[in-house]
């Protein structure tokens, strides 16, 4: 059986977190330099092996001064953690996919499960073959070692400990 390697299209695809604050509404973030790589044995890829990782320095929640105190050591300690890593695989069960594998965060290794929709393969105006996922899943952000913590004079949670993960992923098919 041969194995297709298939590598992130950056210019189409977007990596993002949300979390609640002050528990009233919700806060987005991306984070903007990522790489990664899937590969398959099947064209619907049940099995495939993924590899991801995201630059801490670079998200970016479009206001600069939460976007330092996220890279700083209260959260991701950007300087001496500069990546988040994940591997592991696509599994399809049925006409669902789950991508499951080890999320590391500050060095800190959880066994993660994401929903995934696959939206297919198509060719595009170029002579490429791209796959696109829609992955989705929550965290708790302490597991990680990203504890800091701060409640309100009314007593509101300044930030949610459950982080949603969205990922909008395109594929490229490699020669």
């Amino acid at each position: 059986m041969s194995t297709t390697k298939w590598i992130i299209d950056p210019t189409h695809s977007e990596v993002s977190f949300k979390v609640k604050h002050l528990v009233i509404s919700t806060v987005t973030g991306y984070f903007r330099e990522f790489e990664g790589a899937a590969e398959s044995t099947s064209d619907d890829f049940d099995g495939a092996n993924v590899s991801f990782s995201a630059a801490v320095s670079s998200i970016d929640t479009n206001q600069k001064d939460r976007d330092n105190h996220l890279k700083s050591a209260d959260f991701f300690d950007a300087e001496n953690h500069p990546k988040l890593t994940f591997s592991g695989k696509i599994m399809k069960n049925g006409g669902d996919y789950k991508l499951v594998g080890d999320l590391t965060l500050r060095e800190t290794t959880k066994n993660v499960e994401f929903n995934v929709d696959f939206g297919g393969v198509a060719g595009d105006p170029y002579g490429q073959t791209k796959a696109g996922f829609e992955i989705e899943g929550k965290i708790n952000r302490k597991d990680f070692g990203l504890s800091w913590s701060a409640v309100t004079e009314a007593g509101s949670i300044v930030v949610s400990d459950q982080v949603r993960l969205i990922l909008n992923i395109q594929l490229v098919k490699q020669a």
